[in-house]
């Protein structure tokens, strides 16, 4: 008995690690610690409730089919009853009343059908490829959706963390500035004009430091509702700048393949469904046939007791054949509508083809303004940076005024940011191009 119990109380102890274990690898997948714009992608397509949803729709989808296409198979049906009739029925003959009939009765009856010819299960075979695909574009969509707002929430976020490293780095040079000003007042080189104006342009930098932290911490949450995340903790962004700079480069002369855009897709397969709906409702004027087949085990007697000593069965097999005559012109109508709605969509592809000629043209053309302003910015950085270093030499010299120092830190903090805010619009103009061509999958 000990040996029995020592074994069970093992066997608890594996399963309890075992779930624990499992637990804890799916607390571990569901919380980042650092990430990459490649991480924060494949943790969106596997949390996001969105994507989660699509891909239930999609199961649900087949699963419908598969319930519409079983009515191919034969429909077989079993019914019982039991019935004590008080009274037996009153039947006329020959000028005499007289009961017939037997108090007890019991029946146990098999059926079975099967469509030979039917328009709903027809057309059921015949598009289930289309309503499956129209469930995977739908699930794409959404997908292609969810990585286009992660991107450029990610890149948003960087663009922010990047302005609030350079106002860091503005706030030092401040710093500095204040105390050569300061010195240099002590020292009755100046008076406490440069002090005050250094005094300033640190307090409205450091002004400008909370309102980005503050902006950081909102563009954070949209990040994470955008991936689906939902853990409390947050993560570190995980990036390479001359990888992001050789990643902006992008094809020009790429033609629009309209084919490629998702959206196209899809109302190309809403359009072969409509025809789908056309083709049924000019099929209303066909018959539908079935076979049809039954055996039914009756039990009659008078004594509950014996009821089930004897058997009257009967079956039989048949044809059916429903063909509906006339119904107020309603099949003429349905087609004619069905007609309509396929021509709306052949200019609702229309339209869809001039929206995305006017997207890619809008967005490459953003994409090239953002590239040159980049080229500019980043040779323009340069230069900041040489002219800002030689008038703070200059100003320590006594060369030079404060007033030309606040100019070249106003200068250089302005190229800096101007040139991160290019990188990251290059970016994300980048995705729109993509996004336009159908390539951004």
């Amino acid at each position: 008995m000990n040996k029995w119990i020592a074994l069970f109380a093992a066997a608890l102890l594996l399963i309890n690690n075992k779930t624990q274990a499992q637990q804890t690898t799916k607390t571990k997948d569901s919380i980042l610690q650092s990430a990459s714009l490649e991480t924060c992608l494949q943790y969106a397509l596997q949390h996001k409730p969105l994507l989660q949803q699509s891909l239930l729709d999609e199961q649900s989808t087949d699963l419908a089919i598969k319930g519409k296409l079983a009515d191919w198979y034969p429909q077989v049906n079993f019914d019982y009853s039991l019935q004590n009739t008080f009274q037996l029925p009153t039947s006329y003959s020959s000028g005499t009343y007289f009961q017939s009939g037997t108090f007890n009765s019991s029946g146990a009856y098999f059926s079975v059908n099967q469509t030979i010819f039917n328009k709903d299960v027809l057309i059921a075979k015949r598009s289930k490829l289309d309503v499956q695909k129209q469930a995977e574009q739908n699930l794409e969509n959404n997908r292609i959706y969810v990585k286009v707002s992660v991107s450029k929430a990610f890149y948003d976020v960087l663009l922010t963390q990047k302005q609030i490293d350079l106002t860091n780095a503005t706030i030092k040079r401040l710093e500095t500035s204040l105390k050569n000003a300061y010195d240099q007042y002590k020292d009755g080189i100046v008076d406490k004009t440069d002090y005050k104006r250094a005094s300033i342009a640190l307090d409205n930098t450091k002004a400008q430091l909370k309102a980005q932290q503050e902006a950081l911490k909102a563009k954070v949450a949209y990040l994470k509702n955008a991936m689906g995340y939902t853990a409390d903790n947050n993560f570190d962004l995980q990036y390479d700048t001359l990888l992001m700079e050789k990643e902006m480069v992008l094809d020009t002369m790429q033609a629009i393949n309209y084919s490629n855009r998702i959206e196209y897709k899809q109302l190309e397969t809403t359009k072969r469904l409509q025809q789908y709906n056309l083709t049924y409702s000019k099929m209303s004027y066909y018959p539908s046939v079935s076979a049809y087949g039954a055996y039914d085990m009756n039990f009659l007697n008078n004594d509950f007791g014996k009821l089930y000593n004897q058997n009257y069965p009967n079956s039989f097999v048949g044809l059916k054949l429903s063909l509906p005559l006339y119904q107020g012109n309603k099949r003429v109508y349905q087609t004619k509508s069905a007609e309509i709605a396929i021509k709306r969509i052949d200019w609702d592809l229309l339209q869809l083809r001039s929206n995305i000629s006017t997207q890619y043209v809008q967005a490459l053309a953003a994409y090239k303004a953002n590239l040159y302003d980049y080229i500019l910015l980043k040779d323009n950085l340069q230069l900041a940076q040489e002219v800002y270093n030689t008038i703070q030499l200059q100003y320590k010299a006594g060369i030079k005024n404060y007033l030309e120092v606040i100019t070249a830190e106003t200068d250089l903090r302005s190229s800096q940011e101007n040139y991160t805010n290019a990188l990251y619009q290059v970016l994300a103009s980048k995705i729109d191009v993509e996004q336009a061509l159908g390539v951004y999958n």
